[in-house]
């Protein structure tokens, strides 16, 4: 089974994010006057994201994009980078700054949301060449920390309003609550990415099945979530 998994480790990662957004586009019209239909553009974007990603396949193998082997594009960490650390970052703050009421909370994570984007573009500018060469941890524990500040602020309005008799059927709520587990569990492993470039294979398929079953769960909760959930005005 564990062969299984790490042989189609791209394949079933892909699945399950294109599965979440199909199902965010099928169900549009639902969402369609809620602030549920920007995360459902941002699944879209993210499946999108992961296959661009993949140009790397077309570099290797004398693929269509074989000259660009030499340069600093032959690795995707800086796409990465910019989409995911960086862009998810943004845009599940700019959620919650949809979904949430407290003008004091709200303010705290527009503060927070432009100093982390600031603070990002400035590393990335000191530590350009090594942009192109692996991820930032300082940026991914900057960013998990800003989505720990949303989910928090998140639940304690829920604990504050009527919205605790019925936050199972919120999707907020499950988006909030996946998020915050899957940020706790991916984070940490930035910190050892040096046994990645070592080509420590142990360590490499830990990382994979850690970050295949942390994708699987989120991105199949989303697609439940989705489906079971009803609309929420704002």
């Amino acid at each position: 089974m564990d062969d299984f998994f790490i042989k189609y480790y791209t394949q079933l990662i892909h699945l399950v994010e294109i599965i979440a957004a199909v199902t965010g586009v099928l169900l549009y019209k639902k969402y369609k006057f809620t602030s549920t239909k920007y995360f459902i553009y941002f699944l879209v974007f993210i499946a999108l994201a992961e296959i661009v990603s993949m140009y790397t396949y077309l570099v290797e193998y004398n693929g269509v994009l074989g000259f660009l082997k030499s340069t600093v594009f032959r690795r995707n960490y800086w796409w990465g980078t910019l989409y995911w650390s960086i862009g998810s970052i943004m845009f599940y703050s700019f959620y919650f700054l949809k979904i949430l009421k407290t003008k004091r909370y709200r303010g705290i994570i527009k503060v927070s949301r432009y100093f982390f984007l600031c603070f990002s573009f400035i590393f990335i500018i000191m530590n350009f060449d090594e942009y192109f060469t692996k991820p930032f941890p300082i940026i991914s524990v900057l960013g998990a920390l800003i989505i720990f500040l949303c989910v928090i602020f998140y639940f304690l309005e829920i604990l504050e309003s009527n919205t605790i008799l019925h936050f199972y059927k919120s999707i907020n709520f499950y988006i909030a609550a996946t998020i915050f587990l899957w940020w706790l569990i991916i984070t940490p492993i930035v910190f050892f990415h040096i046994y990645f470039r070592n080509v420590d294979w142990d360590f490499i398929h830990l990382k994979w099945r850690i970050y295949l079953f942390a994708n699987i769960f989120m991105y199949l909760t989303f697609t439940f979530a989705l489906i079971w959930c009803r609309p929420q005005n704002d």
